[in-house]
């Protein structure tokens, strides 16, 4: 296994780990909502015996914690941009990581040579419902907002059981959550037109259906984008179905 190279930017808060051969082009690996690195780490292993990938908590999650935000996406892509410098990239972007990821390709260019997008919210369009758990997430206070967000995805008993320890670092991360959410309820934070890389618009075919019609949108909107279903895959994909994740929505990118 290819040893990780761990390292946080010298004037910023954000933690990285990086491994693999020095290549290009970088895999970036961007988590969603209420995760950390660690929860790519089953799709880094797959990917870096033959390619440089890179994960990394986004500010005000995990490692990245605690931060004085803001959190909206274009202050997100400012971390990025920071982390992967004037590499050529395929970026991956698991949930809100995927609105990253597409806001990233419209300000890089040529320097992104593709995107993948997993079950990404488009919370700022009008048919987009209010019942996520995103939208609870935003109804709540900072104090109660993580954990709100939790219990809708996996169930108030899962939620309890979990350690101590590991609900008050999921409940301090609140901030960043409502903060980041609230952000991306108000407008959208890329445009279509300014992004011409190929997209991977992935879904899984368990998942909500909100998550199934924000896929069908970007492949259908998006000048390049490409409708990509993972069979018997939910939300948690990365984790659940990682070498297939790899397969169906990374390694194509690398091709040719």
């Amino acid at each position: 296994m290819a040893r990780e190279q761990h390292h946080r930017l010298d004037e910023s808060p954000i933690f990285s780990a990086e491994s693999g051969p020095d290549s290009e082009p970088l895999i970036v690996l961007i988590h969603g909502s209420l995760d950390r690195s660690g929860g790519m780490a089953l799709l880094a292993r797959h990917i870096q015996g033959q390619h440089r990938v890179l994960r990394y908590d986004r500010r005000g999650y995990a490692r990245s914690w605690p931060h004085a935000g803001p959190f909206t996406v274009n202050d997100q892509v400012d971390d990025l941009v920071g982390l992967i410098e004037t590499r050529k990239v395929v970026l991956i972007g698991h949930s809100f990581g995927g609105n990253i990821a597409l806001a990233a390709a419209g300000r890089l260019g040529a320097q992104v040579v593709g995107v993948s997008t997993y079950e990404t919210p488009l919370s700022w369009m009008e048919w987009w419902p209010g019942t996520t758990a995103g939208a609870m997430a935003v109804a709540s206070s900072e104090a109660d907002a993580a954990q709100n967000f939790m219990i809708r995805l996996i169930g108030r008993k899962r939620w309890e059981a979990l350690p101590d320890r590991t609900r008050e670092e999921r409940r301090r991360e609140g901030v960043a959550l409502v903060g980041e959410l609230t952000a991306l309820r108000s407008k959208a934070p890329w445009a279509v037109e300014e992004i011409t890389c190929p997209v991977l618009c992935g879904f899984g075919s368990l998942g909500m259906k909100h998550h199934a019609e924000g896929a069908k949108w970007l492949s259908h909107n998006l000048t390049n984008g490409h409708l990509v279903e993972l069979c018997d895959a939910a939300h948690s994909a990365p984790m659940t179905h990682p070498l297939q994740f790899v397969n169906e929505l990374v390694l194509p990118h690398c091709e040719g």
